[in-house]
């Protein structure tokens, strides 16, 4: 008698990676950029945060890659996904891992590729992310209002993260001014970055409240979400690392009241902003310790700890620049020595995952309640 052939235990399967797998992309880029400006002396560090950068660019060519399978092979899968108000809002971290990648090109790839090469591909992957996000800051609220029919009691962090995207852009933007030419081209791309700084920061400012309203009025997150809540501090850093490098840029580029305008901005406004990060860290670390006592297993929202917290690592060390003051830097390597454990033990999490084909694996369908017994049905059976 021949037997069928047992199935296999897992199949490595493009048709449920949704968007939110360009997370990983994100929190591996942000270690290599946050950790090249705390101990630039530390012998052989630079290198260990180069090696770590060219992991996330591999990733990420590796994600698109899937990605582009995904919507030719499943595009049915791929549609579900922009139109489901839990999966849509991840669209903004295609954008936001295409700029995390080219900023750390400049900032650390420059030592492998060379400075050409990196400037180059950081003014392609900016240009694309810059792109992609401002398309993801209007079409996934477009989609909300209209398809999506969301309601304030369903608002979570999630909801952020396409209107967090420009301000990556604006964050990173930066780093490419001193290689434009001199003139119109500088003071053109830092005003644009500077747009997209007061884009994104006015949209979030809409968004927030409904977020703080729900995890204070609707009760805990659902456990698998509550590591969500790190996806606040993500405007919160990036804002504040915006205006730090605005400042670092802005001399020679724009006219001098400008220029000291934007230095006075790094504090004034990163000052307070970071003050308040610090609150939202404590209060979702919270939250956190409450979720892993009541049960809260590892999935892909735990990469919500790296990216947002390397956000506020990168801003205190802009606040430590433009300060002088070691209460900027101390936090900022405390921070950075969480986001390492973080990122360590999301990619732990993440490769279990993988092997054990529980990542990919097709969502459980929700358990059917049973019918409840009533005349009518009871009736029915006796016929």
């Amino acid at each position: 008698m021949v037997t069928a052939a047992q199935p296999r235990p897992y199949a490595l399967s493009v048709r449920h990676l949704g968007p939110n797998w360009y997370a990983t992309v994100m929190g591996t880029a942000v270690v290599a950029t946050a950790g090249s400006a705390l101990a630039p002396h530390v012998p052989g560090l630079r290198d260990v945060l180069t090696a770590v950068w060219a992991l996330s660019l591999a990733l990420l060519v590796t994600l698109l890659g899937a990605r582009a399978v995904h919507w030719s092979r499943h595009r049915d899968q791929a549609r579900s996904h922009l139109l489901d108000p839990a999966a849509a809002p991840f669209y903004g971290c295609l954008a936001m891992a295409l700029l995390a990648v080219g900023g750390g090109a400049l900032t650390v790839g420059r030592d492998w590729i060379g400075l050409r090469a990196a400037v180059a591909l950081d003014a392609v992957l900016f240009t694309a992310g810059t792109v992609v996000g401002l398309a993801a800051a209007v079409v996934v609220p477009y989609l909300m209002a209209v398809r999506h029919r969301v309601e304030p009691g369903q608002a979570t962090p999630v909801w952020l993260l396409p209107l967090v995207a420009p301000m990556v852009s604006a964050a990173v933007g930066p780093l490419l001014v001193p290689h434009l030419p001199p003139g119109q081209a500088r003071e053109t791309l830092l005003l644009g970055c500077f747009a997209l700084f007061g884009l994104s920061l006015l949209a979030t400012l809409v968004m927030l409240p409904l977020v703080f309203a729900r995890s204070l009025t609707g009760g805990p997150l659902p456990l698998a979400l509550t590591p969500t809540l790190f996806l606040v501090l993500g405007p919160l850093g990036q804002s504040t690392t915006a205006v730090g490098a605005f400042a670092d840029v802005a001399p020679g580029v724009v006219p001098t009241p400008y220029s000291e305008g934007f230095t006075a901005l790094a504090v004034l406004y990163g000052v307070p902003v970071l003050g308040f990060a610090l609150l939202w860290f404590c209060l979702a670390t919270a939250h956190v310790v409450r979720a892993r006592r009541h049960g809260m297993r590892f999935s892909m929202t735990w990469w919500s700890f790296t990216f947002p917290v390397g956000t506020c690592v990168t801003g205190a060390e802009a606040l430590a620049r433009h300060t002088g003051l070691v209460v900027y830097a101390g936090p900022a390597v405390l921070l950075y020595a969480v986001l390492v454990a973080a990122w360590g033990t999301a990619v732990v999490g993440t490769v279990r995952g993988l092997l054990r084909g529980e990542l990919l694996a097709a969502p459980r369908p929700a358990p059917v309640a049973p019918r409840p017994v009533t005349a009518r049905t009871t009736s029915g059976a006796v016929r």
